[in-house]
């Protein structure tokens, strides 16, 4: 016997109510448990909630040195890198963007390929290449492992700006007289802008996030946010853990949320449709 319409609709939404009521507990479940453990004094089981509550965890990571170190160095180490990839890829992103040349292709797909294989194997032989240079245990050392992961996306999006901006427009600038460093500045790279944005914020999330490469050339000497959970989640109480997982999010969201409008406008998946 065929359903009728109306039963296929229920069905249809229901399905995506329980999709969306999924989704919803997996990406908010763990921001409710961090949010709750930050907070909470004690807590034991069975009951739902905590037993009391109290701010002493976010004393506790305020006061301690060797966290706040972990901060600094975070924020001051996350902007080089990006500062060194715009140097390095933007240049390569406009080549890549406004000429033809031999192995192009294959290039984008290698970039794009550098991040397709498990890289604890790669830090690894950077790691004995790294002592030979005496990079272990620097900050220079950190931000070159750091430059690994942020290659992909200050190149290819980028590039996917640059490939956007209507040549028509260079052109008509270039025949009301202007040079080509002024065409390029104030026509060329101005509507590029937000794609050159988004990929200085993904930039800076992977480089802030990243945990394995600085850790293992980092580690003991100089930590980032990121290195510095494996101490807390071994050696302090999760609700500490808890607090400093809240403020590694914060920059994340933050930067998210000031360039929403050209992820949502398609920016993001611009940038890997270059061809």
């Amino acid at each position: 016997m065929r359903s009728s319409p109306s039963l296929a609709r229920l069905l249809r939404n229901l399905g995506v109510a329980a999709f969306a009521l999924l989704l919803l507990t997996f990406v908010l479940g763990p921001l409710l448990w961090l949010g709750t453990h930050a907070f909470a004094g004690t807590w034991t089981y069975p009951n739902l909630g905590p037993d009391s509550w109290t701010l002493r965890w976010w004393e506790a990571v305020f006061t301690d040195a060797g966290l706040g170190q972990a901060v600094q160095n975070s924020l001051l180490i996350s902007p080089v890198v990006v500062l060194c990839s715009a140097l390095i890829c933007l240049p390569a992103a406009y080549a890549f963007a406004r000429f033809e040349f031999p192995g192009r292709r294959a290039f984008l797909i290698g970039l794009f390929a550098t991040n397709a294989f498990p890289r604890m194997g790669l830090f690894a032989t950077l790691a004995s290449l790294y002592y030979a240079l005496g990079l272990m245990n620097t900050v220079v050392g950190i931000v070159i492992v750091q430059l690994l992961g942020t290659i992909v996306f200050m190149t290819w999006i980028p590039a996917a700006a640059f490939s956007a901006v209507p040549r028509s427009l260079e052109e008509a600038a270039r025949d009301a007289g202007a040079s080509r460093l002024r065409v390029f500045f104030t026509v060329t790279l101005r509507l590029a802008l937000p794609g050159i944005l988004v990929g200085a914020v993904m930039a800076f999330l992977a480089a802030f996030d990243e945990a394995q490469g600085t850790y293992l050339v980092g580690a003991p000497d100089v930590l980032t946010m990121p290195t510095e959970m494996y101490t807390l989640v071994l050696n302090y109480p999760k609700q500490v853990a808890a607090v400093f997982s809240i403020l590694l999010a914060i920059p994340s969201v933050v930067l998210l949320l000031a360039v929403r409008k050209h992820v949502m406008g398609g920016q993001l998946a611009e940038g890997f449709q270059l061809k």
